[in-house]
């Protein structure tokens, strides 16, 4: 196999900002996130797409992604709402080839434009909206 980024997350081999993991999953910041606490959710398993990933780990990553989606509404976060996204595959824009979910918090009017996001992307104080996830995720 190739060098996989996310592999290195979830082995401990590579820095990020956990928020949350179990034994079949590992959440962590996005580096470049598209609003404060957007989050990826990865399989601790590689599996490249969707087609790879085992029923269990789908089954882990959509499960992690609802409780985060959760902890962004009742954390300071305060969102209004959540998106759930899968870019599965170059043709949809999948950069990382290690199956993954962004969970991204919304707010009414934000705004937020995934093409042009996606082109102005800035990390927004990584450990401390981690912390802050964390948290609210401990609260459940």
């Amino acid at each position: 196999m190739t060098a996989c980024i996310f592999c290195d997350i979830v082995d401990g081999s590579a820095p990020a900002s956990r928020v949350y993991e179990n034994d079949t999953v590992v959440a962590f910041l996005d580096i470049r996130p598209l609003a404060r606490g957007h989050t990826l959710v990865v399989p601790r398993t590689h599996a490249s797409g969707i087609a790879d990933l085992d029923p269990v780990s789908a089954d882990a990553v959509f499960t992690a992604g609802r409780k985060i989606a959760a902890a962004m509404r009742q954390s300071s976060i305060a969102a209004d709402g959540v998106n759930l996204l899968v870019n599965d595959g170059r043709a949809a824009m999948q950069t990382v080839f290690h199956h993954h979910m962004h969970v991204v918090p919304r707010w009414s009017g934000d705004k937020l434009k995934f093409a042009a996001q996606l082109l102005t992307r800035r990390p927004h104080e990584l450990e401390a909206t981690a912390a802050v996830l964390r948290e609210a995720l401990a609260q459940d």
